[in-house]
């Protein structure tokens, strides 16, 4: 019994440190969004448990929140600790804890900077820790649903912020139609295509069109891998009711990466049903897919036709022009002025399969301007990206082989990089690996994490976005992140 106490105020301890790190970084609607409740579970050296209150607010803080709380715990503890969600029960409700809304904020300004600096094993204030929590009983168990409709569209996807080109132009406009005339022009509306080349954006932009001009508000986007473990949930937890309500219930459905349905027979039954009854109400639906329903071997034939009812269209990789229009438009959304025309006209001769690729490249070369305080030229651009122009030696890029040349470049066997080690060498290596992979490759997230011994996707989530932000911070972090795409490209590097 003793232990378990103790385990449970260090649960409270940390959350409180953590709560009161991630309430500093959000908006208040935010955080009582998707924040308010989560409480302290226990905590068992390496894993702190949280408690949602709900499946899709436990989706939306694994896809969303993880990176940024596991990264804060991080720095105000020196130890890397891994964060685990699980939906409450009543019981568990009944006995956890719930940081007040008020006297958080009093907390938040004691603990910073001092407690930020405490080792794990340093017990926070006695009064400090009873004063900034109360044990409450939750009654509002599907509180911010409504926020929920919302909370998962980006509103920088917009159609506004779309790039039009010969490439895209017809899946754009028929994208445009659909969100124009909801249900009424083209139902499903299907679209296709290789990743990083606009797919979710286009998903995004119906979303926050039919939001902000028609006023919808049962509007939902979800991508297949959450639809999958939300589904799983309901098993789980007896309220299967609760699920296809909340897909049945919609004026507007939106569904990423419809292809990884194949996986489930049960789900693509319960889709099934989805799909015939929002049709037959009238109701809007948009899919995308990275190819089109004939080419997914493992999709039920009667889906596949419910699938085919609307219009299909593709995106394809960019032509140069527009290549060139997305540089520019993503120079001026990060900020990145002063940048020459013969730089954007170079990464955009160079670059033409994926625009995610292509962003990526204004910013290494953007970032090693700036950190090197220097003026970016032509000649500059092509000693930075090196490793993605057409290689004298072509090299087929695979997962062994990113992982290989990872673990050689900073000395460590493979088994390590992919094992559980928390060492912080380790750490920063296994970060940079991930970065490189979501770089270099069309991979999803889960499946880096099934590339790097089956880790959850959040932590790679957290790892992309973490030396996403060094790259522009630390000198070592950039030349570690060229030379590992340079070996793994070109073969070069020691």
């Amino acid at each position: 019994m003793d232990g378990v106490e103790v385990a449970m105020t260090q649960a409270e301890e940390l959350w409180a440190i953590g709560a009161a790190a991630v309430r500093a970084e959000l908006k208040d609607a935010t955080w009582n969004a998707w924040f308010r409740e989560v409480r302290a579970v226990s905590f068992d050296g390496e894993v702190l448990t949280l408690s949602v209150p709900s499946g899709v607010a436990r989706e939306k803080l694994r896809s969303n929140y993880t990176g940024l709380l596991t990264s804060l715990l991080q720095e105000a503890t020196g130890e890397e600790i891994e964060v685990e969600l699980i939906v409450s029960t009543p019981d568990r409700i009944e006995q956890s804890i719930v940081i007040d809304e008020t006297l958080s904020l009093h907390y938040e300004d004691q603990t910073s900077p001092s407690v930020r600096g405490n080792p794990l094993g340093e017990s926070l204030n006695r009064s400090q820790r009873t004063s900034s929590f109360q044990r409450v009983p939750s009654d509002q168990g599907e509180r911010g649903e409504d926020q929920a409709q919302w909370a998962s569209l980006n509103p920088r996807y917009t159609f506004e912020h779309f790039v039009i080109g010969a490439s895209n132009r017809f899946a754009h406009a028929a994208a445009l139609s659909v969100a124009e005339n909801p249900a009424r022009s083209y139902n499903p509306l299907f679209i296709y295509g290789p990743a990083g080349l606009g797919k979710t954006h286009l998903l995004h932009a119906i979303g926050n069109y039919v939001r902000d001009v028609h006023k919808l508000q049962r509007v939902r986007y979800v991508s297949t891998e959450t639809l999958m473990n939300e589904f799983v949930d309901s098993i789980r937890s007896n309220t299967s009711n609760a699920f296809r309500r909340r897909y049945r219930e919609v004026e507007v459905l939106l569904v990423d990466d419809i292809q990884f349905l194949e996986r489930s027979q049960q789900l693509q039954e319960e889709f099934f049903h989805t799909f015939n009854s929002l049709h037959a109400a009238g109701n809007q639906i948009v899919i995308s897919s990275d190819r089109p329903p004939k080419q997914i071997p493992r999709l039920e034939d009667r889906l596949r036709t419910r699938l085919e009812w609307g219009l299909i269209t593709d995106v394809s990789p960019p032509e140069f022009e527009t290549r060139l229009a997305i540089l520019r438009m993503k120079a001026e959304s990060e900020n990145l002025a002063g940048i020459p025309s013969e730089v954007l006209d170079f990464i955009a001769s160079n670059i033409s399969d994926n625009v995610r690729e292509l962003e990526g490249a204004l910013i290494r070369v953007a970032a090693y301007s700036s950190l090197n305080r220097s003026p970016l030229t032509e000649e500059i651009a092509k000693q930075v990206l090196h490793d993605i122009l057409p290689p004298t030696k072509p090299r087929v890029i695979t997962p062994a082989l990113i992982l290989d040349e990872t673990a050689k470049m900073f000395g460590f066997p493979v088994e390590d990089l992919c094992g559980r080690s928390r060492r912080r060498p380790l750490v920063m290596a296994r970060q940079i690996g991930m970065y490189v992979f979501r770089e270099m490759t069309d991979y999803s997230y889960p499946r880096i994490a099934e590339e790097f011994g089956g880790r959850d996707h959040t932590t790679v989530i957290h790892a992309v976005e973490k030396i996403k932000g060094l790259l522009t911070e630390r000198h070592t972090v950039f030349d570690q992140v060229n030379e590992l795409m340079g070996r793994i490209r070109l073969g070069t590097g020691g």
